[in-house]
């Protein structure tokens, strides 16, 4: 029976059994998208990704991305799971790297120590929506809700969007899907989040920050969020660790007046605490009219497991 390698890795953790568990799939080249499909059933994890050759001119190599029931054209932890991996495996030296996925050529730099950093596709935003069937789909009440006129809940994103919904942070933790209002409303993607400003200079107050504030000092943060990520109708429901949530945060944060409409600010997302994956995303988001420009979110991979899997019939 032919098979084809596999990694397993914890992505946005520096130590094992933590962050986001993603199976990375070398040479799959001679996979057929079913088949690739197949595979992401089998792992069953949040996503799986697959590694090929490129084809863009530019690109060092390709990746597609299936959760369970789709494809991806661009999600944060494979990006940089895949990319750690492959410089663990001696695909390419540590440093600068282009990634083609289906959000077109994205910028990836690797470090020696096994993190890297990813910058997301062209920022996007929403109109604003109402919280209200958000709320409700996560089981909490309007008394929960954090945001204002400026603030209000909406789709965010740098390559995939996702919908923002801030909350207060002692709601966070009373948080819990309830999916029979998330298939009447129509959420597939749903990011709940609390937001506290760092103290010091620069620090960015919710409310008052936009056009023409400070950015942060080098090295500071602009502010922490506590996440969590719910994915109805996806084999996994809660996402511990979610790259491209974290990029499209720095969007609605812009946006919302939460952070500087003008240059560079740093943030930081915790995600994973009430589901025991404790996962840490370190950010930027670069901004210039009150606008996001471009956001990064970098993190650490730990390798957990290899081997090979047979490779399934094709059906196609």
């Amino acid at each position: 029976m032919s098979t084809v390698a596999y990694e397993i890795v914890d992505v946005f953790t520096d130590r094992p059994y933590a962050g986001n568990p993603l199976a990375v799939v070398h040479d799959a080249e001679g996979l057929a998208p079913d088949q690739m499909h197949t595979l992401a059933r089998e792992f069953n994890l949040a996503e799986t990704v697959f590694v090929l050759p490129p084809v863009a001119p530019g690109a060092t190599y390709r990746v597609r991305i299936f959760t369970t029931e789709t494809e991806l054209p661009f999600a944060g932890h494979p990006s940089v799971g895949a990319a750690v991996t492959l410089m663990r495996r001696g695909g390419f030296p540590p440093g600068d790297v282009v990634q083609e996925c289906g959000a077109g050529l994205l910028p990836i730099s690797v470090t020696p120590a096994g993190s890297a950093t990813l910058t997301g596709g062209t920022p996007t935003l929403g109109d604003p929506l109402d919280p209200v069937p958000l709320l409700e789909t996560v089981g909490l009440s309007a008394e929960d809700h954090a945001g204002g006129e400026l603030a209000a809940s909406r789709s965010a994103g740098c390559g995939l969007p996702w919908t923002f919904l801030p909350v207060r942070r002692e709601a966070l933790a009373r948080a819990a899907l309830n999916p029979v209002a998330a298939k009447a409303y129509g959420v597939s993607g749903l990011t709940v989040f609390s937001w506290s400003e760092s103290a010091g200079p620069g620090s960015a107050t919710p409310g008052s920050a936009g056009p023409g504030s400070a950015a942060p000092a080098s090295g500071g943060s602009a502010g922490e969020a506590h996440a969590r990520v719910f994915v109805p109708g996806e084999a996994v429901w809660e996402d511990p660790a979610t790259g491209s949530a974290a990029l499209g945060l720095g969007v609605w944060l812009v946006a919302a007046g939460w952070l500087p409409g003008e240059g560079v600010s740093s943030y930081r997302v915790h995600q994973g605490h009430e589901i025991k994956r404790p996962s840490l995303l370190e950010c930027t988001v670069t901004a210039s009219g009150g606008a996001a420009t471009s956001a990064t979110v970098t993190g650490h991979v730990v390798p957990i497991a290899k081997g090979e899997i047979a490779i399934p019939p094709f059906v196609g």
